[in-house]
């Protein structure tokens, strides 16, 4: 079995490593498992993620990610080559974009996609609307309606497009990310697996749990970010796997191990 790891909320909250984070990653190395971390978060560009990481104590070796950023970019450069595009998103997004060869604009642009933007503004606010009026296609790069943090919910890129629906009567045409099945497609070619043979673990359900359902692979639901336990029992997305945290899921996974048995 190889492993895809959410961040937010999964692997840290914050700023801050939730428990068994470390050691998890320790153990997956000792048994030479491959994993990957894939986080639909697009406030950080994957140079900012590796470095957050590495920050927080995960090795150099082991800060391999793909983001829903990256999701994007493929998809831009598969559908629309050379066009220009308008990008709300923070500015660690827009590097991330430019050093892919995307070319943004602030002015006429051909395709319009929306980040989770954590610098957010009215101004941003308004040029996306406008834009969005003329029938630009819209893309969004994933679909959460919040980001989990040591405070509580924070509005994600969902509520953000709640409110330019409201607004501009516009839906995004497309929305990457988790549970596009494609991201994870992405990884088990790759790696040369089949999806059911990979493990999402996260703490949403109605991204990384719904994996299990657009794209087939294994699930395993952690209560450490924007799920509670009682969410369960009205979701139509079901894990195959509950824990509370990444130490709890190592204490599954070691005696299994013991027990020579597969997740």
């Amino acid at each position: 079995m190889t492993f895809i790891l959410d961040m937010d909320g999964t692997f840290f909250l914050g700023d801050a490593l939730l428990p068994g984070a470390l050691e998890l990653l320790d153990w997956f190395n000792v048994n030479d498992i491959k994993f990957t971390f894939l986080t639909n978060n697009t406030s950080r560009g994957k140079q900012d993620y590796v470095g957050f990481l590495t920050r927080l104590g995960v090795k150099d070796q082991d800060a391999r990610i793909y983001t829903a950023g990256d999701a994007t970019v493929s998809y831009l450069r598969a559908h629309y080559p050379g066009k220009k595009v308008f990008l709300v998103g923070t500015q660690s997004l827009r590097f991330s974009f430019e050093q892919e060869g995307i070319d943004l604009v602030q002015a006429d642009p051909d395709v319009l996609v929306l980040g989770y933007d954590t610098e957010l503004t009215y101004q941003k606010l308004v040029d996306f609307s406008l834009y969005l009026r003329r029938g630009l296609p819209y893309i969004a790069t994933h679909p959460d309606l919040n980001c989990p943090s040591a405070v509580g919910p924070l509005p994600d890129i969902g509520s953000f497009m709640a409110l330019l629906e409201t607004s501009a009567g516009r839906v995004p045409d497309v929305i990457l990310g988790k549970p596009n099945p494609g991201i994870v497609q992405e990884l088990a070619k790759r790696w040369g697996l089949a999806t059911g043979d990979m493990l999402m673990i996260g703490d949403r359900l109605y991204t990384d749990i719904a994996l299990g359902k657009t794209s087939g692979v294994q699930t395993a639901l952690v209560l450490s970010g924007e799920t509670k336990r009682e969410d369960l029992a009205n979701s139509i997305h079901q894990p195959n796997l509950v824990f509370e945290n990444l130490a709890d899921l190592l204490q599954y996974l070691t005696k299994l191990s013991n027990s020579q048995e597969t997740v």
